[in-house]
């Protein structure tokens, strides 16, 4: 098994031990005969030959990271592709590509399962992210038998490249995935991981004709989002004064920023992990280390360039304007950017422990967009999101652990959450032994439960309260005015001394770059470094896990972690204060415009009348539907009304029904589309009027006993499926099989 990541932002890995040497007496028959050993002497030696090892890991470092800055596209991915579209030849070229990726020999992909397109984060660091090992979301869409397509990128971006325009190549490839696939269950799936999350869900409010279910992991939505003492990267503009810094870069850059800032970005929220302890773990186990700190340094050691275009668009709009959830942004054309347009599930996923996009920036743009429960079921928008209690930011994506366990699930079972109804939900994965209800229904050692949430859920995850909501719009208009200062007095002398080679050699010195460069065969002082690894190797002894100068050597390093830490602590809190105190200032606030009514208001997304008057249609042609509809439809609202007070459905309901389906001919079986149609529209009837619709039932039914059993029969399968009902839904299921028994003609 390949590793699964030390990381600069907490990841939630727990590293293997390396075998260890059986314990040393103190009495040690050498070559000399019978000898006492010596704990120093024994310690001293396995150290140096662990400083020299580790050494040659970090020269290996540095040629891997050398011959990635070689190649065009210093991709990571472990899974062979083959080019299907580049973006560089596009009308408006962008640095994107999409690939097919090859399935291993002994993996069939089923051309008519549903496509997934996973799309690749950049955020400063190389491509190739979500499928670096096969423990992966594209090991796992592989697995499940699905066609699987990879949108990543090239190293430059190309001359004029927006935003925009990536979103459109985006939304093209997208299109192309869909002709490749008419005959699939459905649109294609797309998964966006961090930055690439926002990307697809810019691209989905602008054409959600083409996409089906978007799943978006560790990707922040609502920028200013969050609790206090906690994620303190969202009050960096304020400490910086704005985005002018952005600016400042881009124009040093020559037109380019480069993404080295950005992985400083997220190196610096841990510094005991970025200076100790990942190089201390190498150090320590580097007789089994070196290959996943290798695989993992190779895509977090080479990072890319974006225009600086891109990165203050970036900086302005989302990060410190926050417009994205607001219905503030508009493309070139006109479109007003709403993520209510997308008709698609919305599948969230986030951690407790992820300090870059916590619970709140990833899942708050629900309390943006939406006031009250019934507007989410009335929008006809499907939103889950699940919640892990400890992976860190990276681990999200890039865990083999989160691979097999969440990540297998929402993939495995995306066609069931295509065909919820409308609402919120939280999906619960928990284990389960081979005692559990109809345990054969169950695909692997997971449950996959879906509960009904409201937006109170979301609000008890904590969030800003007024005063720090009038705190970031107080730094969003200081970025503004601290930007146009710069535009206007100092970046026409930057952009006349900037050039091209001292743009190049910036670049190059970035301690990001050198750190890996220094280390190299291009350094003469490592000439001999290989030599002497291999000697180790040959001679190796590794000291005792009891040997007290190994022990002391472990609490001193955990006395440097518990140090830094502290310090780092303290630092968040002393931002935090300094945020608090200097935008919560009612004179700064006046001054730059926030108070002038004395109205402290968050800006929402409006509520269009176009929206309402549609929402309104479609209630009156539901109503209009009540009394009519197949035996399916009485079927579906049978189960919809007996499971509701249960408020959870979960894989093995879902899994009877494919089962049923799969046993009727061909021409009767109902499509993935049309069932998912279904559900909804009686859902939504149920909403509308719950009693008059249950009570409309027998007039759904067909006159034949034998066809209204067969029906029943299901609807009992699928509603015990996950064990007994409740009361509330033992009672309600006894209303039904009454109407069911009830013909047709009696209704008169």
């Amino acid at each position: 098994m390949r590793h699964e990541l030390p990381t600069a932002a907490a990841v939630e890995i727990a590293p293997k031990a390396p075998p260890q040497p059986a314990q040393q007496s103190t009495l040690d028959v050498g070559a000399n005969g019978l000898g006492w050993t010596n704990p120093l002497r024994d310690y001293w030696l396995d150290a140096c030959q662990r400083w020299i090892l580790t050494l040659d890991v970090l020269r290996r470092r540095g040629n891997s990271y050398l011959e990635q800055r070689e190649r065009i596209s210093p991709e990571v991915l472990d899974f062979p592709f083959e080019v299907l579209l580049d973006g560089r030849t596009f009308e408006r070229p962008v640095n994107y590509v999409l690939v097919r990726i090859k399935p291993p020999a002994d993996v069939t992909s089923d051309p008519r399962k549903r496509p997934f397109v996973v799309f690749d984060p950049r955020a400063g660091q190389g491509p190739g992210i979500g499928g670096m090992k096969h423990e992966s979301e594209i090991g796992e869409v592989l697995q499940a038998g699905h066609p699987c397509y990879f949108v990543g990128f090239l190293e430059n971006p190309m001359p004029g490249q927006t935003v925009e325009d990536v979103c459109r190549a985006e939304a093209r490839f997208v299109a192309e995935v869909a002709e490749l696939h008419p005959d699939a269950e459905g649109k294609p799936c797309l998964i966006g991981n961090c930055q690439a999350g926002w990307q697809v869900m810019l691209m989905s409010a602008i054409r959600p004709d083409l996409v089906g279910p978007v799943l978006i992991a560790g990707a922040p939505l609502s920028y200013w989002a969050g609790t206090h003492g906690k994620a303190p990267m969202r009050y960096n503009a304020g400490l910086l004064g704005g985005t002018w810094l952005t600016a400042l870069s881009g124009d040093v850059g020559k037109g380019l920023f480069d993404g080295a800032y950005l992985v400083e970005n997220f190196e610096s929220m841990h510094p005991s992990n970025t200076y100790w302890k990942k190089l201390y773990h190498l150090y320590s186990q580097v007789d089994t280390e070196a290959p996943r700190f290798l695989e993992f340094e190779k895509w977090w050691g080479n990072p890319v360039l974006l225009n600086a275009e891109e990165m203050q668009w970036i900086a302005d709009e989302l990060f410190v304007g926050n417009k994205l959830t607001s219905g503030e942004l508009r493309t070139s054309d006109g479109i007003s950017v709403d993520l209510r347009n997308i008709k698609s599930p919305i599948v969230v996923f986030c951690s407790r422990g992820d300090d870059i996009t916590p619970p709140q920036q990833a899942l708050d743009w629900i309390l943006d967009l939406y006031d009250h429960d019934n507007e989410v079921i009335a929008s006809g928008q499907t939103i889950v999101y699940t919640l892990h209690e400890s992976i860190g930011h990276l681990g999200i994506f890039v865990s083999g652990k989160v691979a097999t366990k969440e990540d297998k699930k929402l993939i495995g079972l995306m066609d069931m959450i295509d065909a919820l109804p409308p609402g919120l939900y939280e999906a619960v994965i928990t284990e389960v032994d081979d005692h559990a209800e109809n345990r054969e229904l169950i695909a692997g050692r997971y449950l996959f439960s879906l509960k009904a949430r409201t937006l109170g859920d979301i609000r008890a995850l904590g969030g800003n309260d007024a005063a720090d909501e009038m705190r970031f719009a107080t730094v969003r208009a200081v970025s503004e005015i601290n930007l146009g200062l710069y535009r206007t007095c100092v970046s026409p002398i930057v952009r006349n001394l900037a050039t091209e080679q001292g743009a190049a050699v910036s670049r190059q010195l970035h301690p990001n770059r050198l750190r890996f460069e220094i280390f190299s065969d291009k350094n003469p002082f490592m000439s001999a470094v290989a030599g002497w690894a291999d000697a180790v190797r040959f001679s190796r002894r590794p000291v005792s896990s009891g040997n007290p100068f190994a022990q002391m050597e472990r609490a001193v390093s955990d006395g440097i972690v518990k140090t830094l830490d502290a310090l780092t602590d303290a630092r968040d809190a002393m931002v935090e204060q300094i945020f608090m105190t200097t935008y919560g200032s009612p004179i700064l606030q006046a001054l730059v415009g926030l108070r002038a009514d004395g109205v402290e208001t968050r800006r929402r997304t409006e509520r269009e009348l176009t929206r309402q008057a549609a929402i309104q249609r479609k209630r009156l042609e539901l109503d209009g539907r009540i009394e009519r509809g197949s035996p399916i439809e009485a079927a579906l609202r049978a189960m919809i009304y007996v499971r509701r007070p249960e408020q959870t459905v979960d894989e093995r309901g879902f899994t009877i029904l494919k089962e049923i389906n799969s046993e009727q001919q061909p021409s009767e079986r109902i499509s993935l589309a049309r069932f998912k149609e279904l559900t909804k529209e009686q859902f939504l009837i149920m909403a509308l009027d719950e009693e008059r619709a249950i009570a409309a039932i027998p007039k759904l039914l067909p006159s034949d006993r034998k066809q209204r059993d067969a029906l029943i029969g299901v609807i009992r399968r699928v509603v015990t499926s996950g064990g007994a009902l409740q009361d509330e839904g033992k009672r309600r299921l006894s209303r039904i099989e009454t109407l069911f028994g009830e013909p047709k003609a009696a209704l008169g």
